[in-house]
């Protein structure tokens, strides 16, 4: 009977596949089924040049120019006389971006092709025109002017187009007789000439969030501190799920609530330990590492940045994004700098091969924020620099199976705040809560106020109340 059950799934499934696979054909829309899995590309080799010489145009005040043009000559700078019939007159809107002068101190001698000069600063210029932006980036190894070449989500991308540039011209002669053959046919594919990336989003490094009260007040709640603290160490210490949780609390402590109380009461504390937990004054090493994982928000795959204090098993940074990229590797990479004061000189985080952590490097680069990426790729020691640091990524990989081992039974979220929530938990959990093997059984971060009490329920409670003070001590110094 078994065997029957089973060749028929297999037919059906099959059926399935000729169903959609016929559905696509006829319909030109694809109705192949996808897996459920997220999924694993290979990350683009990126390398991060030097950052560019930036020149800060002059700008003049026409008014003061015109001023002193009449008391050096003793006569003023009359404006332009055009013929009544010219067709070279500048529109009224085109002023000088250099000094501001009007049209009426503006040439137009190319017939209206937009090129003028401006009579008061004696300035060329265009719609394109170099002084109509704010700075302008140089070459470092030629000078020359680099050149906005494409425009990505958030970044402009510059480039040297000097062919006597020396950063160009060292990297064709340290090429291969086969790479240069390869170079010909195929140039896209060698990065030769001197790249830059100017961010343009708006993200303040070093900047901590305001805090708040969650929507639902704990205080309030029906249940007792001890049961709330008991949902929490089943539902975050134990990993089971709202549902478990609710029949444990029912079937063993005799306390009636329904699942959903259990998401509320965690989605409540989630938000309420955030504050603390990221304000906290950690007492920290200098070996960190990061890396992203998955996790299941309104049926999609989404990532959490997790960023780690290898040495003292401290999580600092656990930020939620439903993209991979550059703005969220900032991000992730600002709550780590948020808790250092100050900055250490020899900071260095231990990543993988992924480009967006290069790309964050670089904008803190810009904003005087320096500091290493060290970038182990694949999976065996194949150089030196993944022989060395090898351990620290095995690190945040356990941290990562440590998660999903907690996460697996939530089977997913269905907002993205249930999702924020959990992992505000889980990581105030892993922080002050959890014993680690690799620390004798001690907890990561010891505050005085847990240590002595009975049982794990009553941490919790603390905890909470705690958080509760810190966010209450915030309010009345800033109100």
């Amino acid at each position: 009977m078994k065997t029957i059950i089973t060749t028929l799934l297999v037919y059906i499934q099959i059926q399935y596949y000729i169903i959609c696979y016929l559905m696509t054909l006829f319909l030109s829309k694809d109705f192949m089924p996808k897996d459920d899995i997220p999924i694993s590309k290979e990350y683009h080799h990126l390398k991060d040049d030097d950052l560019p010489v930036i020149e800060v145009l002059e700008k003049f005040d026409y008014q003061k120019l015109i001023a002193d043009y009449q008391k050096e000559n003793d006569k003023p700078l009359k404006p332009i006389r055009r013929h009544k019939n010219s067709k070279n007159k500048v529109p009224e809107s085109v002023t000088c971006p250099r000094c501001g002068a009007p049209h009426v101190y503006l040439y137009d001698n190319t017939g209206g092709r937009g090129q003028y000069l401006c009579k008061v600063c004696n300035t060329n210029f265009n719609d394109k025109n170099r002084f109509s932006k704010t700075v302008i980036f140089k070459c470092p190894h030629c000078s020359r002017t680099l050149d906005r070449i494409k425009e990505r989500k958030d970044f402009y991308i510059y480039k040297c187009r000097n062919d006597d540039c020396s950063f160009y011209l060292k990297n064709l002669r340290t090429m291969s007789k086969e790479e240069k053959k390869h170079f010909k046919k195929h140039p896209h594919k060698f990065k030769v000439r001197y790249i830059y990336r100017e961010f343009d989003f708006d993200f303040q490094p070093l900047s901590k969030e305001s805090t708040y009260l969650p929507k639902v007040d704990i205080s309030g709640i029906h249940s007792s501190p001890h049961t709330l603290g008991l949902i929490l160490t089943y539902y975050v210490n134990y990993g089971l799920s709202s549902r478990n949780v609710a029949a444990i609390m029912k079937d063993i402590h005799n306390v009636d609530i329904s699942h959903q109380t259990v998401l509320n009461y965690a989605d409540s504390v989630g938000y309420l330990v955030k504050p603390y937990l990221d304000n906290y004054p950690y007492d920290l090493s200098d070996s960190f590492c990061g890396d992203e994982t998955y996790i299941k928000v309104y049926g999609k795959w989404q990532y959490i940045f997790f960023f780690f204090d290898a040495v003292k098993k401290i999580i600092l940074s656990y930020h939620v994004s439903p993209k991979r990229d550059t703005p969220s590797a900032i991000k992730a990479i600002n709550d780590v700098l948020t808790k250092m004061d100050p900055i250490p000189d020899n900071l260095n985080f231990v990543v993988d091969g992924n480009p967006i952590y290069l790309l964050a490097r670089h904008y803190y680069y810009q904003q005087g924020i320096d500091f290493d990426v060290t970038q182990v790729i694949g999976l065996t020691n194949d150089d030196p620099v993944s022989t060395e640091y090898r351990p620290l990524k095995q690190i945040i990989e356990r941290l990562n199976r440590t998660f999903k081992k907690s996460y697996r039974s939530t089977c997913g979220f269905k907002s993205s705040q249930g999702s924020v929530a959990y992992v505000n938990l889980f990581a105030a959990y892993f922080n002050f809560l959890r014993p680690h093997s690799a620390l004798e059984k001690k907890i990561p971060v010891t505050v005085p106020q847990l240590i002595n009490l009975p049982n794990m329920p009553a941490r919790w409670g603390k905890l909470i109340e705690l958080s509760q003070e810190y966010i209450l001590h915030q309010q009345q110094h800033s109100a």
